[in-house]
């Protein structure tokens, strides 16, 4: 599939127009804080972006980010403002006509952000081999990643590579395509759904245990939404699966538990993380409002205590006394059926 990749995307696609749905060319409801960097983002760059979500995690600046699948690198230039001048970001691409549009524009956006020099490196290869592209173990502070793992063949391989290059307590954010069921095989040999991110996506269950079996042991989903297949040809070969575009959060860290454990924890937001003065989303169950006590579980205590994003929270309690399951969790399909952004329903609790 990795040819097939490479062919719709550097030959058939000239632009996110030539797409024939819409699950790999939407933004959910961007930030106030964004819209003027993307303004300054180049427009042919713009032209051939190709995502489903926001990949733009809290607490940046200075940090080394990894993009897996940059494309023409619209993600990679406005990580660049937010890490500033001293920070790095990465995009790896195993598309030639792709990279170069980026590569192009490399001193554009160099001048636009005012830096003195790029801030950025653009490297040829797949995400699922990313030794080849001598990216070291523990290099890296957070990975991003928007719309591309359902097209990466060998998802485990990416989610090793990835524990892999994250130091300690580092993070992947990442949006992509889901399923409410597993698709068939016959369809993800269709290269147009395949190209168009449907075919080649994870049923969500599926996803959660390869994740906890490659070492991101709670995975968090930030928030979701249900795509509509548009072109009546594609949904007619799709039936009735329902396809979902969701964000999630895996962290590196090697003492979370498998369940959500009570120990009387809690937590206070200072306020302090930038464009995040309010409030703070850790995922869809968790809106840590400033200057709030916030009782939270174990594995919420260590995202928060053990990250980098420790400096902008007080901590209460530790984990010497246990009081069983956090009250609230339980399983099930977790995304929302309606159209409308889900992060509006969120009032705190479980994970």
């Amino acid at each position: 599939m990795h040819d097939v990749v490479q062919q719709y995307y550097g030959e058939v696609l000239r632009g996110s127009l030539d797409l024939q749905t819409s699950a790999c060319k939407t933004d959910t409801g961007l930030p106030g804080y964004v819209k003027p960097i993307l303004a300054q983002v180049h427009d042919e760059v713009l032209a051939r972006y190709y995502g489903c979500g926001l990949v733009l995690p809290e607490a940046l600046e200075d940090l080394t980010v990894l993009d897996l699948g940059c494309g023409a690198g619209r993600d990679v230039f406005v990580l660049s403002k937010l890490v500033g001048e001293h920070g790095r970001v990465i995009g790896v691409d195993m598309t030639e006509e792709q990279l170069a549009v980026a590569r192009r524009h490399e001193d554009y956006h160099c001048k636009a952000f005012g830096y003195p020099a790029s801030n950025v490196r653009f490297l040829h290869g797949y995400i699922e081999r990313l030794a080849e592209l001598e990216l070291a173990n523990a290099s890296i502070d957070v990975i991003v990643s928007n719309c591309v793992l359902n097209l990466a063949p060998d998802k485990a391989s990416v989610l090793q590579e990835a524990w892999r290059v994250l130091k300690p307590g580092g993070e992947v954010y990442f949006s992509d395509v889901y399923t409410d069921r597993r698709v068939p095989e016959p369809l993800t040999r269709d290269p147009v759904l395949y190209g168009e991110c449907l075919s080649g996506a994870l049923y969500w269950n599926d996803f959660l245990q390869l994740s906890r079996a490659h070492g991101f042991a709670d995975p968090r989903l930030v928030n979701d939404r249900r795509i509509g297949i548009d072109n009546a040809e594609l949904g007619t070969r799709t039936g009735n699966i329902r396809f979902y575009s969701a964000t999630y959060r895996l962290f590196k860290l090697d003492n979370l538990e498998p369940s959500c454990e009570d120990y009387g924890q809690a937590v206070v937001y200072r306020g302090t993380i930038p464009h995040h003065a309010h409030a703070f989303v850790l995922d869809k169950h968790h809106l840590i409002e400033a200057g709030k006590y916030f009782p939270v579980c174990g594995n919420t205590w260590r995202m928060l205590h053990d990250t980098r994003l420790a400096a902008h929270f007080d901590f209460h309690g530790n984990f010497e006394r246990h009081y069983g399951i956090f009250p609230g969790c339980g399983m099930g399909l977790p995304y929302d059926d309606s159209t409308h952004d889900s992060r509006s329903e969120r009032a705190g609790g479980c994970c």
